[in-house]
């Protein structure tokens, strides 16, 4: 039901300052920039910065066909939803990780 995909996403308050040191310490390719997102090509992955007042450690993302189904399996699994999208929630597994899934629109239609 999940299969994990490239992308990690990081949540930290100030973004200038997340910018300067992921574009210019550690040089990795700007692709898109907004007031409350950055996303980098790393190489390997994308690493998603999100302007957030709650500094959170790296959220690996897995990709699923259909979001309300690996909803409720999560929740009938000791789950807890943290936040939902349209697409997309994240949620932390019985041990406390977090994590985050997007629906695969392409496999959905």
């Amino acid at each position: 039901m999940f299969k994990s995909n490239n992308c990690v996403a990081i949540h930290l308050e100030d973004i200038t300052a997340a910018e300067n040191f992921y574009t210019n310490v550690m040089k990795f390719t700007l692709l898109s920039r907004s007031d409350g997102y950055l996303e980098y090509d790393t190489g390997h992955f994308l690493l998603y910065v999100n302007r957030d007042l709650n500094t959170q450690p790296p959220i690996p993302s897995f990709t699923v066909e259909d979001i309300n189904a690996a909803r409720q399996s999560l929740l009938d699994n000791g789950c807890e939803i943290l936040r939902e999208g349209q697409n997309s929630l994240y949620f932390r597994d019985p041990f406390g990780i977090t994590y985050d899934i997007i629906q695969d629109n392409a496999k959905s239609k």
